[in-house]
């Protein structure tokens, strides 16, 4: 019988059962495609010898007046100010209001509905949850701005060593974030405590509010379902996300100085940091599904949402938060397993070449190269890392490895067959290893072979064993730039059905 092809397409299938993922990756870890080419994700290494206090929920970069790179960090209790070299300032405002690195469940004597319950009681489990402190970061000009979820208040650093934010005056405070729009005009999200409303300053003055004849301060009032989440520049206008819909702002001047439209619904976001834009579309995680605009509001198809909608900690879905890693052309979502409470896991999708992976990595928030150059990233454990530098796993699992879902090896005769042979496909053999894992039905007792180990491999490697199915995994052997492309297996017919 000749040489069958393990040509498996890029990317990861795991929704339905396991079978429907035949002829795909069906699990992997730290791996990426390029061009039908399986390739390892770079490593990272730790960028200064400072870590955080509280658990960092946003991370924001630029470059200053003087071209000095810069790094700003919010967590539950703290605001940061990095240098390129991983210098830690510490620039938390006084009389800052301490947040929550975990969502917490409203479970107390007042808190759940009228006339229910003995008076004095405890209340039960009603699965209403306050979020986990965020913050909203952005750029004045050079400045920094921010907003944390649990303070309500609007922040700004002037740039010197030495001195702290200050709250911005006359801002309203009580607000859910803050974004600067390309007008220059600060927009404050859930402004004062109204879930639905918009304020903005007057253009270039972050400090007038009042609406009159000689500014463009305003406000408005979202008509639509849900609270205010999050908002992000996209091309030409302000993206706008509630739990439940979308809208868009557009500047328009005055009267009106700008425009709201709601553009979609039933698309609400999962938290105010797991929406990320692209010059050409902005994309986001939703309860239960991703969606993306790019001008109309529209569902987006994901091979391995049944995985991880199961997969997530629901009561911990505030924590998820979103990336470009733009050299790859990847949106990244970390997310908290069902396992964890606190960010474990990640899904990313190609959006040049359309499919999807996933794996197990640790971390709260991250920032996409460009300032820096590469990615910085803050760990679960408060450190901060420059990623895809390298291929050293510091400090987290070093299993990297792709595993497909099974083939059908008996088809069309029913019989038993022998696999004697695998051709690897591999830029730099010795690099990754391979085992089987066979079966002779879909439900049957499945073994692994070589039963330690796994075949290192070489051109050909001798494998022999039998099946009718066969998932194939191949696994790094040294931590190095490999590429994989598509393996063969010399078959040949075996016994009957019996």
């Amino acid at each position: 019988m000749p040489y069958v092809e393990l040509k498996i397409p890029s990317g990861v299938y795991k929704n339905g059962t396991e079978l429907q993922s035949k002829g795909r990756w069906h699990d992997c870890n730290l791996v990426r495609w390029d061009n039908n080419a399986m390739q390892p994700v770079k490593g990272w290494t730790q960028l200064g010898s400072s870590t955080v206090t509280g658990k960092a929920r946003k991370i924001v970069s630029w470059t200053d007046n003087n071209r000095n790179r810069r790094l700003g960090v919010g967590t539950s209790s703290k605001l940061y100010y990095y240098t390129i070299e991983g210098q830690q300032y510490d620039i938390t405002p006084t009389g800052f209001t301490t947040g929550n690195d975990d969502a917490v469940e409203n479970v107390s004597y007042g808190s759940y509905i009228y006339g229910t319950g003995n008076y004095g009681t405890q209340r039960p489990d009603h699965g209403i949850w306050t979020p986990c402190t965020t913050w909203s970061l952005d750029n004045w000009g050079q400045y920094l701005v921010g907003c944390s979820t649990t303070d309500g208040k609007v922040y700004e650093w002037q740039l010197i060593n030495g001195t702290v934010a200050q709250q911005i005056a006359n801002c309203p405070t009580s607000n859910q974030g803050i974004i600067v729009t390309e007008e220059r005009a600060l927009m404050l999200l859930g402004a004062g405590g109204d879930p639905k409303k918009i304020q903005w300053s007057d253009l270039e003055d972050n400090t007038d509010w009042t609406p009159g004849g000689t500014n463009q301060a305003g406000s408005f009032n979202l008509n639509g379902n849900g609270k205010v989440i999050t908002a992000i520049r996209t091309k030409g206008q302000i993206l706008i996300l509630s739990t439940i819909d979308a809208y868009t702002s557009t500047y328009v001047g005055l009267p009106f100085v700008y425009s709201f439209e709601r553009v979609g619904s039933n698309c609400g976001v999962i938290s105010a940091n797991s929406v990320v834009a692209t010059d050409t579309f902005a994309v986001w995680m939703g309860n239960g599904q991703f969606f993306m605009y790019d001008g109309l509001v529209k569902s987006l198809p994901c091979e391995v949402s049944d995985y991880v909608f199961s997969d997530m900690n629901v009561s911990q879905k505030s924590k998820v938060y979103a990336f470009n890693n733009s050299q790859f052309s990847e949106i990244w979502w970390f997310y908290p397993s069902s396992d964890s409470t606190e960010n474990n896991r990640y899904v990313a999708w190609n959006y040049k070449e359309n499919h999807w992976t996933i794996g197990n990595l640790a971390r709260t928030c991250a920032e996409d190269e460009g300032i820096f150059l590469n990615p910085i990233m803050i760990g679960a454990d408060y450190k901060l890392y420059e990623h895809e530098t390298g291929y050293s796993y510091s400090g987290e699992s070093t299993s990297v490895f792709a595993e497909s879902g099974p083939y059908q090896l008996d088809q069309p005769s029913g019989k038993l067959m022998n696999v004697l042979q695998i051709i690897p496909d591999e830029k730099t053999l010795g690099d990754v290893s391979a085992k089987f894992k066979v079966r002779n039905y879909p439900t049957g007792t499945e073994t692994t072979h070589p039963s330690s180990g796994s075949f290192a491999l070489a051109n050909p490697t001798d494998v022999r064993f039998t099946a009718r199915e066969v998932k194939f995994r191949v696994e790094t052997a040294r931590n190095s730039d490999w590429r994989v492309g598509n393996m063969q297996i010399f078959v040949r017919a075996g016994g009957g059905r019996g």
